[in-house]
């Protein structure tokens, strides 16, 4: 048998050689910890957020901004081989700490998105709404407000510019990243629609109120008081005044109404104004909430205490609990005693 030269060795040597270099890199490229890389016990899932448009080059820089990559070359290298340079989506992607190349490119190449908390509470108006969401996700303040402001949207869901926040129930959803302002409101539509079961339903109508109706009287009790345990007494109340045909003379609404959460203290001045939301002029439940009243408010209004109460005033020690009182003169001295409590702080 010939031997081979010495030539042919030395190339079979190193092609080798070679060919065994790049299968390490390409096995170290596709499988090596690269993404959200981390040293120590402080391991921490991160979450990748990618705008909509964004190209590969921008990608690039959303890693290098949040710290999230540690070799680019390998990075593009392995997005080349696996198509994904030209296929980029938009969306949030969870990267698990020390992550791999083909591991995290496998995610975002098939958009699997992480769902986001999405948390809204404590809001008055839609324009406060409107930037809840636009702080959580990426829909524009000024689009999800045109939405809501919207009389053929309103419709759609059997409400009106005044009632369409009802839909909007204070809690915490899981939803994507990149939901538009269409589809967020028809979610929570849908879990307006879950939240308002049979029983829910049956409780309202024992009361002689829709669901709408539930939540604004709902907004006006959540306005009264930050105490749970009261919500109910006060509900009770104003269903009274209901019952009655009586006005409502609700302070919250009027303060609505001036669209001026500043007032601490209702003055004659302020009861004058001609508002639908003014329930010292109009009978009645105002026309829409005054907020967005959370679970513990509508469940209040449904399991409204039955009582004589008609009246309740702040109680002078600020403790945040009211006086109830079932005649006017018991009302007035409860009004008088708190009355002397704002005079004494210098409250106006």
């Amino acid at each position: 048998m010939k031997k081979l030269p010495k030539f042919f060795l030395i190339v079979f040597v190193v092609i080798t050689i070679l060919a065994a270099s790049f299968a390490f890199y390409l096995y170290q490229a596709l499988y090596s910890s690269n993404l959200n890389v981390q040293a120590g016990e402080t391991k921490q899932n991160k979450i990748l957020y990618i705008p909509k448009g964004t190209d590969f080059q921008g990608l690039i820089q959303i890693l290098k901004r949040e710290q999230l990559i540690n070799n680019v070359v390998s990075f593009a290298f392995v997005a080349k081989l696996m198509n994904y340079q030209e296929n980029v989506k938009a969306g949030a992607y969870l990267i698990e700490p020390n992550e791999s190349n083909v591991s995290v490119i496998r995610k975002l190449r098939g958009g699997i998105q992480v769902p986001i908390k999405l948390t809204f509470n404590n809001l008055r108006t839609k324009e406060d709404l409107a930037e809840r969401i636009s702080e959580q996700l990426p829909i524009p303040k000024d689009s999800m407000l045109a939405l809501l402001q919207n009389t053929e949207v309103a419709q759609k869901y059997g409400l009106n510019n005044y009632t369409i926040g009802t839909i909007f129930i204070p809690n915490t959803y899981e939803v994507y990243w990149t939901i538009t302002a269409h589809e967020l409101l028809e979610r929570m539509y849908k879990e307006y629609q879950k939240f308002w079961n049979s029983e829910r339903k049956q409780k309202a109508q024992n009361l002689g109120l829709t669901p709408t109706q539930v939540m604004i009287l709902a907004s006006i009790v959540q306005a009264e008081t930050t105490k749970n345990d009261e919500k109910a007494r006060i509900a009770g109340v104003y269903l009274n005044r209901l019952a009655k045909n009586d006005l409502l003379q609700a302070d919250p609404t009027v303060i609505f109404a001036h669209q001026d959460f500043t007032i601490k203290r209702l003055l004659n001045s302020h009861l004058s104004i001609d508002s639908p939301y003014n329930t010292y002029k109009y009978a009645g439940l105002p026309p829409g909430p005054i907020n967005f009243p959370d679970i513990s408010s509508i469940d209040a209004v449904l399991n409204a205490e039955k009582h004589n109460y008609y009246y309740f005033c702040a109680k002078e020690d600020f403790s945040g609990y009211h006086n109830f009182a079932e005649t006017l003169a018991e009302h007035n001295r409860n009004a008088r005693l708190y009355q002397k409590a704002l005079n004494e702080r210098g409250i106006k």
